[in-house]
């Protein structure tokens, strides 16, 4: 073997198994392994180019006769919210975000288990031990980080943020061109906060602060419910066969 196809990653083709976005479907991946000896330039490539990260693991849909899922990314600058997420903005100026290293925690497993048995307890995710979520946060060999959200209580002066109620979190990672945003967990119980709308504008506003064009928020499925959300941010761009375009102006809400 060269050193150049050392290099170089491997693809491979998973089984097909029924997709969980779409009754009725089959879904298959093309996936590579992300280790160290691979070059910062191409892992960056391949997440710009329409690959979503897990742990190690880079993937896109290889679907037979589907192309449902479309990657999406928000145009940072010309974002501007509509009336209903300025209201969700303002509902949440009582929590106070931070970005941290990519270090699990005890406080963090326990509010995304919550989130996991409230929201999707018939998913993938849903038998994840303490161990699985420790190695989602930290088996990255890219810049990863994690927003806590913590929600500051009224005698904020006189206590830690650190010890403040943990609300949301967000784990993204940050590209040459923008954040992609690649899970995100919530306290079930918050419903009218809207918290999964306010994390996403939280990290538009960030990417923006950061000079940075895009924020990437994976997948769009068309006909599955489940992504709708992902079209209100707007203006955004599809990746399509010719390369990033983008989707006529709609109202963000």
């Amino acid at each position: 073997m060269t050193e150049q196809q050392k290099h170089f990653p491997e693809f491979y083709v998973t089984a097909p198994q029924p997709c969980p976005y779409l009754p009725g479907r089959l879904e298959r991946k093309l996936f590579t392994h992300l280790t160290h000896d691979k070059s910062p330039a191409l892992i960056d490539n391949l997440l710009k180019g329409g690959f979503r990260r897990s742990q190690n693991i880079a993937y896109m849909p290889y679907c037979e006769g589907c192309h449902a899922c479309v990657s999406v990314r928000v145009l940072v600058d010309a974002f501007e919210p509509g009336r209903t997420m300025r209201r969700i903005v303002e509902r949440n100026r009582d929590l106070q975000p931070a970005r941290v290293t990519p270090v699990p925690t005890s406080e963090q497993y326990a509010l995304f288990r919550s989130y996991i048995e409230a929201r999707h307890s018939d998913g993938g995710m849903a038998d994840m031990t303490v161990l699985d979520y420790a190695m989602m946060v930290e088996d990255s060999v890219i810049k990863t980080f994690l927003t806590e959200y913590r929600q500051r209580p009224d005698d904020a002066l006189a206590t830690r943020p650190e010890t403040w109620p943990l609300k949301a979190v967000a784990l993204c990672d940050r590209l040459s061109d923008g954040i992609s945003m690649v899970y995100s967990f919530y306290d079930p119980t918050e419903e009218t906060r809207s918290l999964g709308t306010s994390m996403i504008l939280d990290h538009i506003d960030y990417a923006r602060r950061l000079g940075l064009p895009y924020l990437y928020l994976g997948y769009w499925i068309q006909g599955s419910r489940k992504m709708n959300y992902k079209m209100r941010f707007q203006p955004q761009e599809q990746l399509t066969s010719n390369g990033w375009v983008r989707r006529p102006y709609l109202p963000s809400g």
